[in-house]
This record gives structure tokens, C-alpha cells and sequence, in this order.
């Protein structure tokens, strides 16, 4: 009996990761044929803005997987046009291949929320289905549960262990904004993105004016560090104009000091490599602290900012000895900006505005208390600009 593998997505846009997974789960389940089918319009979540069209996604597919062997990629989805629903393209293909063992492919999330998927019964009626998992602490525990219940319904379920490259399209296209994201993709389909300027390649974003930055950097950043980011830049102005900084670039500085926030460990690394930074100790042991860095680099690199707000995105988590004006703006606006809320920040507001040094002071004492108390390493130019403040009488 020939045994087929059904592997669905957006593929926005398809990257080694998926095609790894894919490679896998051929491997694991002695597929004879596997079926790559981009959705037309994902019923589950909005498409990005910049988002490839669903012929360009299939154009990148057929790239992505063009050395696999017995690998197809099929259009039916897209000419169906609409939101792509999996149970329509289960049965026909259960239709097409009646007499085949059909296995729906799909990772961990798709999984454990499979329940809220449009018709889910008829979908394990027509294919068995394998989760690529990664045994994560927490994840077995969770497939698990969820594989006996779905057995209980009279589902196939079978487990394919996926321990290869781990990305998904939201970070690559952000990565691929910030022109680091070659490593994660097929060398055609790079040439693919680069040729239709998709995704922000080969945009121009140097010195962009305020109303057009903050779309562009909005839209990099998770949903939930919007108001946040937003927050930080009108504080960082404020403060300017109290104390005389140049609001410009404070306003700058606030807008993109997180722009690389939403990048985890392992992908700040990726792009302090690809663009050749050499880290010191402290960050190669903890890379969760790295968005300063990057977006510094980032800023200059990709934005075209001058050295002034560079150097305040820089040092604007940790801060450092002989701070100028505008770091000292952007590490306190950080700080207590107005969705801020925890224990001491109102005491940290009303200073600010009467001395910037005894804030700056606050700020960093409340967060090494923390590191402290939660037991983490504290970085050494924290350590300096706490130092440097008390040498100076603050």
C-alpha cells in the first residue's frame, strides 16, 4: 500500500526547517510520496502586511524542495482560492488516493490545538496524524495527553521525533529584513525574495522619516511590545525636552530600542555572527540579553541612525560608565515608561523629572536587586554605571 505524506502551511516562506521536518518525517514514516500544498488564505490567523502572494509561495515551495525525492508541491489549495480549509483537502485527496495510507503532517502547536481546527473529525477520518515534536520539557507531557485522547476518538496518531533546525517564518522574515536570514533558507529561494523584494528585502530604510520608521519597526516587534516601544519613545522626548537633549533622537532611539526584541537567544546570535560581532562572556552565556546589542547594530546597519542614538540603544538595558545625556533619557524612559507598572516605578517617575541622574540611579539599583534576588549573573557594565554614579555623589 503507497503511504503519502500531507504537509500544508502558509510557507511564508518555506525555509529549511520546513523542508528538514519534511525530510523527517519521509525518513521516519517510509513515505513513498509527500505532497507540499501552500495555503491559499490561512483561516487561523491574518497574513503580514508584507506577506508574498499565494503564487509566490508556491513559486519559493517549488524551489525549497526541488532536490527532495518523490516530493511534489500541489496548487489545489490556491486554485480552491478562499480560506484553506485541511478537511477539504484531506477528502480529495482521500478521493485521489483511496487506496493509499495517508498521513497529515503538522508540528506540536498544530497539534494540541487541533481540537479548534474546522472539522477535525473529518480530517482523522481521512489521513492519521503525525506531530513532528522536539521533546521539549512540558511538550511530551502535553502530546502525549493529547494523542490518547484523540485515539480515544478513533484517530491515527503517530509521533515523528524532529530534532532539526527550529524557525519560524515570523522570525525569518524579520531576520531577512535585517538582511541576515540566508542561513535559514534555500540558496534559490534567497535569490527568489531578493529578486521581488519580499519580506523588506532590498528596502531601503536608512533615515526614514518618524511616521514611516515607526510602521516599519511596528512591525517588526511582537503585538504585545507595541505600546511599550510607542510608551518609550514619547517618554525619551519628554524627558529631551526637559532637560535639553535633542528630542529627534531621543524620539528614535525610544522607537527602536527594542526592534530586535522579538528575536530569542539562539537568533541573536545568529545575526551578531552574520554580521561578524565578536561577544564578550557575559553575552555568549546569556544571549537573552542581547537585544541591546543587536538593535544597536541594527539601527546603524538597517535604519542608517547616527552615532548618538546607536550608542543609546547600546547601553540602554544595562547601561555604563560615563553615560551621556541621551542614554541616560533612553534608559529611564525604558524604565518608566507609562505602561510600566511595578512596585517603585512611580517614586522612579516623579524623580525623573527633577533629576535624571538620581532616576538612572534608581533604575539600575531596582534591577540588580532583581538579579540578585532571582539569582542571575549581573552584567559588568551595570556593576560600572552604578560605580561611576556613586563616585560622582548621586
Amino acid at each position: 500500500m503507497e503511504r503519502i505524506g500531507i504537509y500544508g502551511g502558509t510557507f511564508n516562506p518555506p525555509h529549511l526547517g520546513h523542508i528538514q521536518g519534511a525530510k523527517s518525517a519521509q525518513a521516519a514514516l517510509h513515505l513513498d510520496r509527500l505532497l507540499l500544498i501552500p495555503g491559499c488564505i490561512a483561516p487561523h490567523k491574518a497574513m503580514p502586511a508584507d506577506s508574498a502572494s499565494p503564487g509566490q509561495r508556491l513559486e519559493m515551495l517549488q524551489l525549497a524542495s526541488r532536490e527532495m525525492e518523490n516530493t511534489e508541491v500541489l496548487d489545489l489549495e490556491i486554485r480552491r482560492q478562499g480560506k484553506s480549509y485541511t478537511y477539504e483537502t484531506v477528502e480529495q485527496l482521500q478521493e485521489q488516493y483511496p487506496e493509499a495510507e495517508r498521513y497529515l503532517l503538522m508540528g506540536t502547536d498544530m497539534f494540541l490545538s487541533f481540537d479548534s481546527w474546522k472539522e477535525p473529525e473529518r480530517i482523522a477520518r481521512c489521513a492519521a496524524l503525525a506531530v513532528l515534536y522536539r521533546g521539549e520539557p512540558g511538550e511530551a507531557e502535553a502530546v502525549a495527553r493529547q494523542k490518547a485522547a484523540w485515539e480515544a476518538r478513533g484517530a491515527k496518531v503517530t509521533l515523528v521525533k524532529n530534532t532539526v533546525l527550529e524557525i519560524s517564518s515570523t522570525d525569518l522574515r524579520r531576520l531577512i529584513a535585517f538582511q541576515c536570514g540566508d542561513a535559514f533558507l534555500h540558496p534559490e529561494v534567497s535569490a527568489y525574495i531578493q529578486k521581488e523584494r519580499l519580506y523588506g528585502a532590498g528596502a531601503d530604510y536608512r533615515r526614514l522619516p518618524m511616521e514611516q520608521l515607526e510602521k516599519v519597526v511596528c512591525g517588526l516587534l511582537k503585538p504585545n511590545r507595541v505600546a511599550h516601544v510607542l510608551g518609550c519613545r514619547d517618554t525619551a522626548a519628554a524627558l529631551a525636552r526637559r532637560y535639553g537633549a535633542d528630542e529627534t533622537d531621543a524620539a528614535r532611539a525610544g522607537l527602536l530600542h527594542d526592534v530586535t526584541k522579538a528575536l530569542d537567544g539562539s537568533l541573536q546570535l545568529t545575526l551578531c555572527a552574520s554580521y561578524g560581532t565578536i561577544l564578550d562572556t557575559f553575552s555568549q552565556k546569556n544571549p537573552k540579553t542581547l537585544h541591546a546589542l543587536t538593535g544597536s547594530l541594527v539601527a546603524e546597519r538597517i535604519f542608517g541612525e547616527n552615532q548618538a542614538v546607536v550608542a543609546a540603544i547600546r547601553s540602554h538595558t544595562t547601561g555604563k560608565a560615563h553615560m551621556n545625556l541621551l542614554e541616560k533619557i533612553l534608559y529611564v524612559a525604558d524604565y518608566m515608561e507609562p505602561n510600566r507598572n511595578f512596585p517603585g516605578v512611580e517614586a522612579l517617575r516623579e524623580t525623573a523629572w527633577q533629576d535624571i541622574d538620581k532616576a538612572l540611579k534608581m533604575g539600575l539599583e531596582m534591577t540588580l536587586d532583581m538579579l540578585r534576588e532571582q539569582g542571575r549573573e549581573i552584567a559588568p557594565e551595570s556593576q560600572q554605571a552604578l560605580a561611576f554614579l556613586q563616585e560622582l555623589g548621586v
